[in-house]
């Protein structure tokens, strides 16, 4: 045999033996892996009475036991009022929509975009909007919709929710948050928590107020009561809405009360401080369905409001708003609406944190302190106010109107007291997130999305696979250097 026939042969040789050994590698140690879930993404839009916003939030397409495990992205504020501000201009409320639509576009892949739900859901100023309007009411939703159908998303729909649905997807949020409903394990697994109570949710809006909790004894009036599946748990609650029981239209129910109390167009508030002074006129303090005019009274004439800064006088006229009479029907919260007595511990965000935080009070104070900072702050004057928070002027007359309201509304509304007051934690976020309803109705959303099946493959130890690349690499390399010989060796 010649020398290029040997040196042929033997490239030959050394290719199959490397073939042989990649090959072998190759199915050495072979293991099931799956693979990480694809990432699914869901839009929001909470559409308050005073203002809306977008949440952008995403979870893992494969759930725990039924529901996904949600996480929020971003949050857009949309500039401008609530959507039921444009009831004479709807196609306004569509428009306002649009800068918070095109952030989200930038977030969202590209290639999930025409898969993301998304949602509107309107809370209780257009609840509001609809009893006095309801065809204005389904003019801004029209646009709302037809605003956001022009993006590349799957629509879902845009429409009002009921006060309940509110209460009860706002504690979906707090619980979710505090991981009371499901919990990251030492075993690093997604497992229901042992031994936990769950929170009450209280919420206060500017049009509504929600109490929603999980009562120690069943709930006896089906109009109150809620049931969700959540994580392969049942849970039975409590929740009821009060409109106009938010903070803005209990302010104004206020108002209008010491207006049809007064002889004419002077108005004294005594919740307002001692040297405050405001004009507006009739048609301005009666443009709700929350307040009645009298009928008296005529739309063009100027009111001047001036505070007199009397907290005992104040504390009176709030009181008034309320009917605490419960009648034969067992126990209720206020205007004979049946509430079982409050149980556990319970989160107030929304309105109620945002003026406890102003008065310094979110670091669970003991009631007879909230009450001597309450009345402390009443009896300031406009001009100490000012002084001292120049950059709160915008409501800073009604924070006593407001704490007085909240204080009212906790211990002789939903029937707290000194013993359970400790019982209540002031927040605006959880885990970095803002609490809300929207949170819990991606959520819950998420149970009636089918959970996409992880992909199966093949995997190798990295060292085992790195060798038969390696293997392979060379037998081909030898064979064309075999090749390469045979073509090109001339011999004699």
């Amino acid at each position: 045999m010649g020398s290029k026939a040997k040196a042929i042969a033997g490239l030959l040789a050394a290719t199959c033996v490397c073939s042989v050994i990649a090959l072998i590698l190759s199915v050495v140690d072979v293991k099931d892996v799956l693979l990480p879930p694809s990432t699914k993404y869901g839009l929001v839009f909470d559409a308050g009475s005073t203002h809306t916003s977008l949440y952008i939030y995403r979870w893992p397409a494969d759930k725990e036991n039924g529901t996904g495990i949600v996480s929020q992205v971003e949050a857009c504020s949309v500039s401008g009022p609530g959507i039921s501000s444009y009831a004479d201009d709807p196609a306004g409320a569509g428009a306002s929509l649009k800068p918070c639509l095109d952030r989200a576009m930038r977030i969202i892949p590209a290639e999930q975009q025409r898969e993301t739900p998304t949602y509107l859901g309107a809370t209780a100023g257009m609840r509001l909007l609809r009893e006095e309007n309801s065809s204005k009411a389904q003019q801004v939703l029209a646009e709302v919709s037809k605003a956001i159908g022009q993006y590349p998303v799957d629509f879902r729909g845009a429409r009002i929710l009921t006060g309940s649905e509110e209460g009860s997807f706002g504690w979906i949020t707090v619980n979710y948050l505090l991981q009371t409903l499901v919990k990251f394990s030492f075993a690093e697994k997604w497992e229901h928590p042992q031994d936990t109570e769950v929170l009450g949710a209280l919420d206060l809006g500017g049009a509504s107020t929600q109490i929603t909790f999980q009562p120690g004894v069943p709930v006896q009036d089906s109009n109150t009561s809620v049931f969700f599946r959540l994580y392969g748990t049942n849970y039975s609650l409590y929740s009821h809405s009060y409109l106009c029981y938010g903070q803005s239209q209990a302010l104004k129910m206020l108002l209008a009360a010491l207006h049809q109390a007064s002889s004419g167009a002077e108005i004294s508030h005594p919740c307002y401080p001692r040297g405050y002074q405001e004009n507006l006129t009739v048609a301005e303090l009666y443009d709700s369905p929350c307040v009645q005019a009298p009928s008296s009274a005529s739309p063009g004439l100027v009111l001047r409001v001036t505070g007199t800064g009397d907290p005992a006088a104040c504390g009176t006229a709030v009181q008034r708003l309320f009917d605490f009479s419960c009648g034969a029907q067992g126990p209720c919260g206020f205007n004979g609406v049946y509430q079982p007595p409050v149980r556990g511990q319970f989160l107030a965000f929304a309105g109620f944190y945002y003026t406890f935080n102003f008065l310094n009070l979110t670091r669970q104070q003991s009631l007879r302190e909230v009450n001597t900072t309450v009345l402390s702050f009443c009896r300031r004057n406009w001009t100490e106010l000012v002084q001292s928070f120049p950059q709160d002027l915008k409501y800073l007359h009604t924070y006593c109107s407001v704490a007085n309201y909240i204080l009212t509304l906790l211990l002789d509304g939903y029937k707290f007291n000194e013993h359970t007051w400790s019982n209540i934690l002031f927040s605006r976020q959880a885990a970095n997130t803002d609490i809300g309803w929207t949170l819990g109705f991606m959520l819950n959303f998420t149970n009636m999305i089918p959970a996409e099946a992880l992909l199966h493959v093949k995997g190798h130890q990295p060292g085992l696979w790195a060798g038969a690349v390696s293997f392979l690499v060379l037998a081909i390399v030898a064979g064309l250097v075999a090749a390469f010989l045979q073509c090109f060796w001339k011999t004699k």
